[in-house]
């Protein structure tokens, strides 16, 4: 009986075991050193906040796994020997493989920093950073500050986490406006005023220096880069992104480059050796994604397409049309095509109409062709959008024009939200002078050729 081993069992590796038991009988085996049984990563920041206990992040029972024959090995993979087909444990027997899937995520970003490795120094990605995390900062009676660095979604994450537990919390960025990498202007200057709000001490271009230690290793201090000036505090998030979690792999003979080289197929430059999820890297990039994916959805959609393939349905990676969604505090964030900031990304043809609310922290940016006006994206801040919708509009190649008149379709919110159309509609008359009215189609229609 063909052997199949997972290394991980994150999202995408969990998923490629559950596809591939569906679709046959194969021997499944899923090593994972992080914890014993599969979670929720997303979840982590609500068990901290004390919404959820940690065993309401497993959607599975325990008893889940043994009933569909599925092997779980608790242990680190040091090495693996694909000449033998055989992986290396750590503090355990090898293990042999007919086919293997590398799934093994991501880890936080270090670039070098003096003290990046003291103690109350962490990331947030892992069960056992949570684990840090609790006894780092428990309160704000044993964490009387914390400093993070990097202005991301983990970041952020982080930030509201400790705040929830009244500790005080300055957050280091280096660009000149949060996140405004990814966003434009708009929404990224909405940002910087909401996470001032709430009493986050938010520094703008600015780099950490050094990590200070005390007298017995632990951290009790930042050094600014650009002045000097130390920060006390008692623990360091490092939350500057994250990157494949690959080191076992080096003189393993399989083609590595940030990521795992994948094609299509998710394929490495081995027979019978796959990756997928957060450790993968497309030799080319599909449309304008990134050849590195460290989004949720994308790995379990990894998992189904390598299940198919290994159960004989040779399947390639389709992903379709980008989306994500997060939450920015209080504030919820979905983005469907493409919205790029101001950067080499951002196409000369790319012309973008902003709305924001004159009181509260709701705004939209949408992206359209200037000269063809077809609709290229839309990101929404406070307001909730029906992804089926948009990426119809997006398949369909609909025009700016068309999705504002039925803007009202995509809505989300439930009828007694306050709801924004009108106003943003008026405001891109105003901009582009049209007479746009908006319609509301019954949902019969919505997704009929009428």
């Amino acid at each position: 009986m063909e052997h199949i081993v997972i290394i991980g069992n994150g999202i995408a590796g969990i998923t490629a075991a559950r596809h591939i038991r569906k679709k046959s009988d194969k021997n499944i085996t899923v090593i994972s050193a992080e914890t014993d049984y599969f979670f929720s990563r997303t979840a982590l920041m609500y068990v901290f906040m004390g919404h959820m206990k940690f065993e309401h992040t497993q959607p599975y029972e325990n008893w889940f796994w043994k009933k569909n024959q599925i092997d779980l090995v608790k242990g680190y993979v040091t090495k693996v020997d694909h000449q033998n087909k055989e992986l290396h444990l750590k503090d355990s027997q090898p293990i042999k493989y007919d086919t293997l899937i590398i799934a093994t995520g991501s880890k936080p970003n270090k670039f070098g920093w003096p003290g990046q490795d003291l103690e109350g120094v962490q990331g947030l990605y892992s069960k056992q950073d949570l684990d840090a995390l609790e006894a780092n900062a428990p309160n704000n009676k044993v964490c009387r500050r914390a400093v993070i660095v990097g202005g991301g979604l983990i970041g952020i994450e982080m930030a509201e986490m400790l705040r929830s537990r009244k500790v005080p919390v300055t957050f280091l960025v280096r660009e000149n406006s949060f996140w405004n990498a990814v966003l434009p202007t708009g929404e990224s200057q909405m940002l910087n005023e909401h996470i001032l709000e709430h009493h986050i001490d938010l520094r703008l271009n600015t780099n950490l220096g050094e990590i200070l230690a005390d007298e017995n290793g632990r951290v009790r201090a930042v050094a600014i880069k650009e002045t000097g000036e130390e920060i006390p505090c008692d623990m360091v998030g490092l939350t500057a992104g994250v990157s494949p979690n690959i080191n076992f792999l080096k003189d393993s003979g399989i083609e590595l480059a940030r990521g795992v080289k994948v094609n299509r197929y998710l394929e490495t430059n081995i027979p019978d050796i796959y990756a997928i999820g957060d450790c993968s890297e497309q030799h080319e990039p599909i449309g304008n994604r990134r050849p590195i994916e460290a989004v949720w959805y994308t790995g379990r959609m990894m998992g189904e397409t390598v299940a198919q393939t290994i159960c004989g349905n040779k399947t390639g990676y389709k992903p379709g049309h980008w989306f994500n969604s997060a939450k920015f505090l209080d504030i919820e964030y979905q983005t469907y095509g493409w919205v790029f900031a101001k950067g080499p990304a951002r196409k000369d043809f790319e012309q973008h109409f902003h709305w924001r609310h004159p009181k509260e922290k709701i705004c939209i940016t949408m992206a359209f062709h200037k000269e063809t006006k077809q609709f290229l994206g839309i990101n929404t801040f406070g307001i909730r959008m029906r992804h089926e919708i948009f990426d119809r509009w997006l398949t369909e190649e609909r025009d700016v024009n068309h999705v504002m008149e039925y803007l009202k379709d995509a809505n989300f919110d439930p009828e007694l939200y306050a709801q924004y159309e009108s106003e943003i509609v008026s405001k891109y008359n105003s901009e582009f002078g049209t007479s746009i009215n908006p319609q509301k189609k019954s949902w019969k229609r919505i997704f009929s050729n009428a």
